[in-house]
């Protein structure tokens, strides 16, 4: 739905414009103001008319969305050698836990924004160091101060770690051993062989998070549908209507069907469920989102092919007062499914309006 907004100055004279809604240019014809003759024929009435109803008006709007798990991270070996162990495509994998092994040794997923960049040891500092000590301490190595200094208690808790990962008990964190991702993952797919080697810059699967978003796709012109911490209604495939809120809002570029047509600029959201069990069992899937832009309650409407645009700039409406008409100034408020909201003198609930051809 769209909506407008629009506020004319005093009516002026006697000319008004019948609004053409979706037409290119309206007819003008000249009405005077106030009533009609009361001794014109009945054939001088509207054509149609329709009531004033008071009622809560909804920016709406309804587009197709995808339910998954987001956006794929493609996870790239560090540790050169052979793939002995790799995981099923939809494994979920938790902190501290292997994701793949290579010469039998485990990388080991840990939680955290900073990429893994470098090998860690005494006497670094930074922030991927906070990272670390505070993944160590949350499983279960203490005796150090979780701060952003690579100490010796540090290293001593990282050779316990490392103990019981089952690999050389160095006190240092080769680059490649610990993957961070923001939270625990879920395989996506995988693209290394078993038995194969592994390397530097060697993709060796995908992975997303683990909770089910929904990604709508919008023109740039809806952009006020979807906007971060925007409530929206979410229709399942089995027809169940859910709660969800955007969660993030991006811009995307899309290459043209047409070889020699322009890429076009698209809004993408992706979409959380209040109910995280409840898209349980749908890996993918085709959903309906309803986003609200705006919702304004107890509001006088009338239908939008009621407004008649006046030649002195705003909008009106005929009032029809038994077997007489006339016409009244208003101003519109938020236009949406077909009506529009309005205000103005002898405008109120059951007033009968006339809908011009």
């Amino acid at each position: 739905m769209s909506r407008r907004r629009g506020r004319g100055p005093k009516i002026a004279g006697g000319a008004v414009t019948v609004l053409a809604v979706g037409a290119a240019a309206a007819a003008t014809i000249g009405f005077g103001f106030g009533d009609r003759d009361a001794g014109s024929p009945a054939a001088a009435l509207p054509p149609a008319t329709a009531t004033v109803t008071k009622q809560t008006l909804d920016d709406t709007q309804t587009v197709d969305g995808t339910l998954g798990y987001g956006d794929t991270t493609a996870l790239t070996g560090r540790v050169g050698g052979t793939v002995t162990s790799l995981p099923y495509a939809g494994s979920v994998i938790a902190r501290g836990k292997p994701i793949y092994r290579v010469d039998d040794k485990p990388v080991v997923l840990m939680l955290g924004t900073v990429p893994a960049y470098r090998a860690l040891g005494s006497g670094d500092e930074g922030a991927d160091v906070k990272q670390l000590e505070q993944n160590l301490r949350a499983l279960g190595h203490t005796g150090f101060t979780v701060d952003d200094e690579y100490t010796s208690a540090t290293a001593d808790a990282v050779r316990d770690w490392q103990e019981d990962l089952g690999v050389e008990e160095t006190g240092r964190v080769e680059l490649g051993r610990v993957v961070f991702a923001p939270g625990p993952i879920r395989v996506d797919s995988v693209t290394a062989k078993l038995g194969g080697g592994a390397g530097p810059g060697q993709e060796v699967l995908a992975y997303t998070g683990t909770s089910r978003v929904i990604t709508v796709q919008l023109d740039v012109g809806d952009q006020r549908l979807a906007k971060r911490g925007t409530a929206v209604s979410v229709a399942l495939p089995d027809g169940k209507r859910v709660d969800g809120k955007v969660a993030r809002v991006y811009t995307v570029i899309e290459a043209s069907d047409d070889p020699n047509g322009a890429p076009e600029t698209k809004i993408e959201a992706q979409v959380t469920l209040a109910d995280a069990a409840a898209g349980a069992g749908l890996d993918v899937a085709a959903v309906e989102v309803t986003f609200t832009a705006a919702q304004h309650a107890d509001v006088l409407t009338v239908p939008v092919a009621a407004l008649v645009a006046l030649a002195e700039g705003g909008y009106g409406v005929e009032l029809v007062e038994g077997s007489t008409t006339r016409y009244a100034r208003v101003e519109t408020g938020l236009f949406a499914n077909g009506r529009v909201e309005v205000t103005g003198d002898g405008v109120a609930e059951g007033v009968t309006v006339g809908i011009p051809k």
